[in-house]
């Protein structure tokens, strides 16, 4: 099973991969496929739970999910993503909130969208045994706040700030660090500077693991973003397969006679 020691010494050694999962049987496919770590995104929102955006999602519905992917995994490291308003707005509450995911829903390690607020908080929690991914750059519960989901790092001191927070974040004990949608050079520089691991998404080539959402890569989102790949049409495969099901139905060819069977002696009811 990977570890979050296997993954920090991974760094500039071999290309780590990651994923978002939201079920069981997803989680399963994934794992089998040699994925190092499943994220249990508050993505979750838009692509699972039809939200307009992640604000909405609750602790309990990421515990629940995240609960179903460590079912259907056994290798991959399983990060629960701590949803808006989950963490740093009391102490207590936020090791509660974090806890549960490992305690309760069997997650080995939590992802919190960060800033100058966590830094304090992802110490405290990895003092308590409650392994921390750090994420910078876009961070989308903060759309509000950013105007959107809106490239960031564009600026020498916006870059510089992305820079000292993810210095801080890994003194403060963070094992990994997600780096969204910043500037290729920018991400370079942060992944050079650190020993910790970066994991890139939109954020070039030079970090040390990529990560996409599970939708895009399988080609079932409506619309991607731009830093997405879409390396399948499980989309159009899903649409032909319900068509062909409802064609079958309608026309009497499903079900046959061999998806049924005859129960002697039953053929007389009264």
């Amino acid at each position: 099973m990977t570890t979050t020691r296997e993954l920090r010494e991974a760094a500039g050694e071999e290309p780590i991969t990651m994923l978002t999962a939201y079920d069981a049987t997803t989680a399963r496919l994934i794992d089998d496929c040699g994925i190092d770590i499943l994220l249990v995104g508050d993505s979750m929102g838009t692509e699972a739970l039809g939200y307009d955006s992640t604000l909405p999602v609750t602790v309990e519905e990421v515990e629940s999910r995240t609960a179903a992917v460590a079912r259907g995994s056994d290798n991959a490291l399983v990060v629960a993503d701590m949803p808006f308003l989950s963490v740093g707005v009391d102490e207590s509450e936020t090791i509660r909130n974090a806890g549960r995911m490992l305690k309760e829903a069997d997650a080995d390690a939590v992802k919190l969208e960060s800033g100058p607020h966590t830094v304090d908080v992802t110490e405290r929690l990895t003092q308590l045994g409650i392994p921390v991914m750090a994420h910078l750059g876009l961070t989308p519960q903060h759309i509000n706040q950013l105007g959107g989901y809106t490239r960031q790092g564009t600026t020498e001191a916006a870059a510089e700030e992305i820079l000292s927070l993810a210095r801080a974040h890994e003194a403060a004990g963070a094992f990994a660090l997600v780096l969204e949608h910043v500037p290729a050079n920018v991400a370079a520089q942060v992944t050079d500077d650190l020993d910790i691991p970066t994991i890139g998404i939109g954020a070039g080539g030079d970090c040390d693991g990529q990560v996409l959402v599970i939708d895009d890569v399988l080609g079932l989102s409506e619309e991607a973003p731009p830093f997405a790949e879409q390396f399948g049409d499980v989309r159009a495969a899903m649409t032909d397969a319900i068509e062909a099901y409802k064609a079958a139905v309608d026309d009497g060819e499903f079900p046959t006679a061999e998806h049924s069977h005859i129960e002697a002696g039953l053929d007389d009811l009264s």
